[in-house]
């Protein structure tokens, strides 16, 4: 057990996505922050390491039930997939929840003036998740595909013109950074997705909608930060003959 709170709270998170729900429960940030182990977390938050590593083992070591395994994905793959999973949610549902929330504003501002900065939040959430993830798709994601390519082929890696992999996923993960301050903002603002009593069913629906998407937000960086971007790193490091 003592070793065990020596380990990365990500590195929990990547040998079994189950145990998200587990650190979420506790208000710990698993993906952001995900390179902060059991101890250093539980030191900050006061919380009891033994009582939280209990829960997360007994979810760990708990049946499967067909729970994908991302850490044993091919690094190819996975980007494919959070692209065409996580980037399209992000797409589709800022376009819902931008004039919901404008709608809030109008009907709702006067008597709940904190959906005015929640708005505010969201509306630069959208904004930069849409340059960064065009950044993933047009310059990050097709180098880790020609990585895994060239190295499949024992092909020579040129050297990119951003120069190491670990320079766009430097810039990726402080946007990472930046993101999860402003939905723990949102999050705080909406009394964490709660609807007040006078709430309509679209301000309901709207929080539900913010919560559902801080979710997906949290397994989409995770998959990036804690597998897709080390997994890369490393497989750079494994071509000698770089141009």
């Amino acid at each position: 057990m003592e070793n065990l709170k020596n380990k990365t709270i990500g590195s929990f998170v990547a040998e079994d996505f189950r145990t998200a729900a587990v650190f979420s429960k506790y208000r710990i940030d698993f993906c952001c922050k995900g390179n902060r182990t059991v101890n250093e977390v539980c030191e900050k938050q006061n919380i009891d390491a033994d009582a939280l590593l209990e829960n997360v083992l007994q979810v760990a070591q708990s049946e499967k039930n067909g729970s994908i395994d991302f850490n044993s994905w091919p690094l190819d793959l996975l980007a494919d997939y959070i692209e065409k999973t996580h980037h399209r949610y992000v797409e589709e549902k800022t376009s819902v929840l931008l004039p919901f929330l404008d709608k809030l504003c109008k009907v709702h501002g006067a008597n709940h003036p904190e959906l005015f900065k929640i708005n505010e939040l969201f509306i630069g959430c959208a904004g930069e998740l849409s340059q960064h993830m065009k950044k993933e798709e047009l310059i990050l994601f097709p180098f880790v595909k020609r990585m895994v390519k060239t190295k499949e082929s024992d092909g020579i890696l040129h050297q990119p013109s951003f120069g190491t992999v670990s320079n766009p996923i430097a810039m990726m993960m402080h946007e990472h950074d930046n993101e999860g301050e402003r939905f723990r903002a949102i999050a705080e603002l909406t009394n964490n997705y709660t609807p007040p009593a006078d709430a309509c069913t679209t301000y309901r629906v709207t929080f539900a909608m913010l919560r559902e998407f801080e979710e997906d937000l949290h397994k989409h960086i995770h998959l990036e930060n804690n597998i897709l971007f080390p997994k890369a790193v490393v497989l750079e490091k494994d071509f000698v003959e770089v141009e």
